[in-house]
């Protein structure tokens, strides 16, 4: 039987209010701007007419009606936060795709109404930390959109910092000479109000990023992890001193799987790689930041005259992790893959079967002497391909980029 629909004066207080307690600060990826994607009631207040995120319909975000999926709009495609500061129990029923439809969870989300991630969805038009906010019954930012309201708490002109883990085709370790991660040539893309904070380390896993593990496994297979006097985790101190630094506005993003397999200390079971991203991006998320996934670079290898993807189970397993937690990925590997064939690199010069000091063509002035790493022209070119693959998803990130 369906209920009347009515919201107490002291409700409607609470909707008028919006989601101005977001730590993240993002009202939305959508292109309308001022209309909020908080969830108020219809035709009241910031929060927009029915349909853009959670007014009195039964497409909204969560309570007092039972649907959970929301009309598209400027919410996002599940909803954008709900109806109540309850609604985080039915908001968001999404979270289905890399680039999300719904809360970090999926029901609802962490806090309150909407939950971290909120119904809005990742990168639709409900933004990364989509309408729900996170403690908040109303839009992340209030009623700005990134695109044209500005970007929630200090907008695009704020200063933020772009905080970056990865390997050594991220890293800066090679200097100007090979290797030379894609990271080194990140930070000219965008404005002057970005920081890039580039923490990439050649030679690392996802987990000897983050801790030293030992050449001993446990049941699972996941390395053993050396401990300190409590039991926890010994943290390294490029991973401690991204968590001191993160503010909310920044973002993290996150790249592995070059060094995850062989044997231990670097081996990555797909269940510990899967839960290594997800603390990284819960980090983020309990600091106001947002995290973005990278699927690794391919390696040039050739079947004939065609490149093909190197980098197996860890693509699949970046991909899975963002379904899973409503985080945008960026697919690196595929984009990878498909510049090398754009630009023809197989089959290579001279019929080489890898890179070498004396590889011709087109491929040896991209690589180093080996089928992984970049020389300048490459990196150059695989930064921008990041950017690229950052704005054809419209991330918030994107309003950055120059």
């Amino acid at each position: 039987m369906k209920q009347p629909l009515w919201i107490p004066l002291f409700l409607l207080t609470i909707f008028i209010a919006g989601g101005a307690v977001s730590p993240a600060g993002c009202g939305g990826d959508g292109a309308t701007g001022g209309a909020g994607t908080g969830g108020a009631p219809a035709n009241t207040s910031s929060g927009g007419t029915p349909g853009t995120g959670g007014a009195l319909t039964p497409a909204t975000g969560g309570a007092p009606m039972q649907a959970t999926g929301g009309m598209p709009g400027t919410g996002g495609s599940p909803g954008s936060g709900g109806l109540s500061p309850d609604a985080g129990a039915s908001g968001g029923a999404g979270g289905v795709t890399p680039l999300g439809t719904g809360g970090l969870a999926g029901t609802g989300g962490r806090a309150s109404s909407g939950g971290v991630v909120g119904g809005g969805g990742r990168a639709s038009s409900g933004g990364v930390v989509g309408g729900g906010g996170r403690a908040s019954t109303g839009g992340g930012g209030g009623g700005g959109g990134r695109g044209s309201g500005g970007a929630g708490a200090g907008g695009a002109s704020g200063k933020i910092t772009v905080w970056m883990a990865g390997d050594s085709t991220m890293a800066n370790d090679g200097g100007t000479t090979c290797p030379i991660g894609w990271g080194t040539q990140f930070q000219p893309l965008f404005t002057g109000n970005v920081t890039v904070a580039n923490n990439a380390k050649a030679g690392t896993s996802i987990d000897s990023w983050l801790y030293t593990p030992l050449s001993t496994s446990n049941a699972a297979g996941d390395c053993d992890l050396t401990l300190d006097a409590s039991g926890k985790p010994v943290l390294q101190a490029r991973w401690q001193s991204t968590l001191d630094g993160m503010k909310p506005g920044d973002f993290l993003l996150i790249e592995f799987g070059i060094n995850d397999g062989g044997s231990c200390p670097r081996y990555e079971t797909d269940t510990g790689f899967k839960a290594s991203l997800a603390m990284m991006a819960q980090a983020a998320l309990d600091r106001g930041a947002t995290p973005i996934f990278l699927t690794p670079t391919s390696s040039i290898s050739c079947k004939g005259s065609t490149a093909q993807g190197t980098r197996g189970r860890f693509v699949t397993d970046t991909i899975d992790a963002g379904t899973q937690l409503g985080v945008a990925v960026v697919n690196v590997h595929q984009l990878t893959v498909d510049l090398y064939n754009a630009n023809m690199f197989c089959p290579l010069a001279d019929g080489a079967t890898d890179v070498s000091a004396t590889t011709g063509g087109a491929a040896g002035a991209f690589f180093c002497d080996d089928h992984t790493h970049f020389d300048m022209s490459g990196a150059v070119r695989i930064a921008q391909l990041v950017a690229d693959g950052i704005r054809a998803q419209n991330l918030p990130l994107a309003a950055y980029l120059k």
